[in-house]
């Protein structure tokens, strides 16, 4: 009976350690997973900060471009005001303004601003804001008739929306 006895033993001792082999396979596999998953984690958090970080350098410019708008608008007004009669003080005047509004267009321009085209343009939601609507029987519904505010993109992206009356 020893000898039987003992055989039991060291079958159960197999299959206890069998068992514990098994168990330590599957805590091996969910840890393996778990690691997996945070490596993922990882490279998906790297991937948005990256993503951030572009999106920031990319529109690095924005607030100081929104800043200048504004001194864009002064300057059109004021430039609207000359008659082109250079022989009065006015007219003359208006000229250093018209050098200095050019140069400010033309860093905008270099630096990827771009006003947004209007002027008997199909009206569209994203670009333009509707201010005033009014009936034109010449024009079709839905066309800008005149624009009251220039509008204007930067890169890709629409600073401020060109305000505009809109045909009925």
């Amino acid at each position: 009976m020893k000898k039987e006895d003992q055989n039991k033993k060291e079958k159960d001792n197999k299959g206890k350690s069998k068992d514990k082999l098994s168990l330590l396979k599957e805590q091996l596999t969910l840890e393996k997973e778990k690691a997996l998953r945070a490596q993922a984690e990882m490279l998906n958090y790297r991937k948005r900060k990256d993503d951030e970080v572009s999106q920031l350098f990319k529109y690095a410019n924005e607030d100081l471009i929104l800043s200048l708008l504004p001194i864009v608008d002064n300057f059109e007004r004021a430039i609207k005001l000359d008659d082109n009669d250079l022989t009065d003080e006015l007219s003359k005047f208006l000229s250093g303004f018209k050098m200095i509004y050019g140069n400010l267009i033309t860093i905008l321009n270099n630096n990827h601003v771009m006003e947004i085209e209007t002027q008997g343009q199909e009206f569209d939601p994203n670009m333009h804001q509707a201010i005033i609507t009014e009936k034109d029987e010449n024009k079709p519904a839905g066309v800008i008739l005149e624009v009251l505010q220039k509008g204007y993109k930067y890169k890709d992206k629409i600073l401020r929306p060109a305000m505009v009356k809109v045909n009925e």
